[in-house]
């Protein structure tokens, strides 16, 4: 009888661990597609909009660390899924 609580409990540890993973994983994600809105897509409409030459080149380095650091994050997500346990 004691077995099967163990096993129980122990189940229900790996899926409180899951979720907790799947929500941190969610979290970076949700940074990670923000910084590319905010920082990697805005910046370059907006010197398409603005026609200003000299705004699209800074802009253009914003947008090129928007993305990789968006990509950073995503991935790291990514690895964060890679700890799920069945």
């Amino acid at each position: 009888m004691t077995e099967a609580v163990d096993d129980v409990d122990a189940k229900r540890i790996i899926l409180v661990r899951n979720e907790r993973l799947k929500l941190a994983a969610t979290y970076l994600n949700g940074i990670a597609i923000a910084t590319l809105a905010v920082g990697g897509i805005g910046p370059f409409v907006a010197g398409f909009v603005a026609n200003a030459p000299g705004h699209f080149s800074l802009s253009s380095g914003l947008v090129v660390v928007c993305t990789i650091t968006s990509a950073t994050l995503h991935l790291a997500a990514w690895r964060v899924l890679g700890g799920l346990r069945v």
